[in-house]
């Protein structure tokens, strides 16, 4: 059965697999190629899953680091399904990996939080790959962060400029592209109809460079002319209706349409039912369309940074379904500390959803702030604040400590599930116990649902598909 199968230019379904030769890109000149092991290589970052929470200069819940703050907090819906990280001396001093993960789906707190562990580790594997052909090829090493010293080199720099864009758009294709195989054929994790956006964005000096599939947001915080500050948008919620994603969708006979009592939520259904309602176009997981036009082949792109850019903000939908763009640089710009801003953030969306929408239930969100010019508050600065990440996570997560592979046991909370079959719609209420992918047990949450609380982008899928032997074949 023909699979969809996308690239920037144009997306088909096809049952082949791509097999286009790519040309072996240049050096990173990230402080490992081309030397000998005088300097750090990449063996020394080459570490397991179990290894992770040894790394220095990695975060994962809630806190700062040297040049960034994050923090998350669980929404009304149970279990936190956000995940978010900070790796600084991603592949050397200066080179920075941020990531923000919003799963969904029965699954998609763990389906989030694996990608958070494994997918920084796919890409330092590809790039590592790509250095090491080079070291046998004898070509010269360049400098992401090099300045251009002569006119009559701009060609030149401007060459292996393209070049450097080219080896992370490579590396960026294929991390995602073996994350969401190892999804698929994961041993203990169901993504049948489970998944999780991915907004990924890499600093190697002034160089920015991003992936991201679904509808996870990265805006940049940066001063204009008049020395006022502006927000500048990076990437692209990865909705369904945007005419690219909907024509690929359609092409691969999956729908596209809105439920009646969210006009302005459209949503991907099956051909043959009317399920899962992914409201997004791309992400990892959700296996059940992705023979029908959902992918997770990220979008890329690059940006050089200038000294008028202050800061990147990476967050869920939870954030931005209430608060603009303009509204986010506001807080995070006017934040009493910079160790605080993410923390304050996120307490300024949950109060914006108790004012636009007191009827729903808040989304779960994610942040994580990134200071371009790498300073961050002084430790006393830092603990007025009350903003220890010990404290934060016992205080705000809602999430048990976990192992970076998400193995260990989850909370037993009151949860409201997102994901519903048609039996389950007409008794909702009456749920019983359930069992996480964790193996602990989930007690249900005895409150109906109604079309009211759906009016706001909360639920990423509406029910679990119905398969039967009556399934039409595409």
């Amino acid at each position: 059965m023909g699979a969809c199968v996308s690239t920037s230019s144009q997306s088909t379904c096809s049952s082949r697999r791509s097999n286009a030769d790519t040309v072996p890109p240049p050096c990173l000149g990230i402080g490992f190629c081309g030397q000998k092991k005088t300097k750090r290589t990449f063996s020394d970052h080459v570490v397991t899953l179990q290894h992770l929470p040894s790394i220095p200069n990695r975060i994962f819940t809630n806190g700062k680091s040297r040049t960034s703050c994050i923090f998350t907090q669980q929404g009304r819906k149970g279990i936190n399904q956000d995940a978010m990280i900070v790796w600084e001396d991603f592949l050397s001093e200066d080179v920075t990996f941020c990531g923000v993960f919003d799963g969904h789906g029965p699954h998609g707190h763990l389906v989030a939080r694996k990608v958070r562990d494994a997918l920084p580790m796919k890409l330092l594997s590809f790039l590592h790959s790509n250095q090491s052909r080079q070291n046998g090829t004898g070509q010269t090493c360049f400098k992401g962060n090099s300045k251009k010293s002569e006119i009559g080199d701009s060609e030149k720099d401007g060459s292996m400029e393209d070049k450097l864009n080219s080896v992370w758009r490579e590396a960026f294709l294929k991390s995602y592209k073996a994350m969401d195989k190892e999804l698929r054929s994961h041993p203990n994790l169901d993504c049948f109809c489970s998944g999780s956006t991915a907004v990924t964005m890499v600093k190697q000096g002034s160089n920015l460079f991003m992936g991201y599939i679904g509808d996870s947001r990265a805006i940049m915080g940066s001063k204009d002319d008049n020395d006022s500050m502006v927000a500048i948008q990076l990437t692209v919620d990865l909705k369904p209706d945007l005419p690219r994603e909907a024509e690929r969708i359609k092409r691969c006979k999956g729908r596209v349409f809105a439920l009646q009592d969210e006009p302005e939520v459209p949503r991907v259904w099956l051909p043959f039912d009317d399920a899962p309602g992914l409201a997004m176009a791309r992400a990892f997981g959700d296996f059940c369309l992705k023979e029908y036009g959902v992918i997770s082949i990220p979008e890329f792109s690059h940006r050089l940074l200038t000294e008028k850019d202050q800061f990147i903000v990476l967050a869920s939908d939870g954030v931005w379904d209430v608060l603009s763009n303009e509204e986010v640089v506001e807080i995070v710009s006017s934040a009493p500390t910079r160790s605080s801003a993410a923390r304050i953030l996120v307490d300024s969306a949950a109060r914006e959803w108790k004012l636009k929408y007191p009827t729903s239930k808040m989304d779960d969100c994610a942040v994580v702030c990134l200071f371009l010019d790498g300073k961050m508050d002084s430790e006393s600065d830092y603990e007025e604040q009350c903003f220890s990440s010990a404290t934060l996570q016992s205080n705000h997560s809602g999430n048990a400590i976990e192992s970076d592979d998400g193995q260990k046991s989850e909370p037993c909370l009151q949860r409201n599930f997102t994901v519903r079959s048609s039996e389950e719609n007409d008794n909702y209420g009456k749920l019983g116990a359930e069992v996480d992918g964790s193996g602990e047990t989930v007690a249900g949450e005895d409150q109906s649902w109604s079309g009211l609380e759906g009016v706001t982008r909360v639920n990423s899928l509406v029910q679990l598909p119905r398969f039967s032997e009556e399934r039409p074949n595409p």
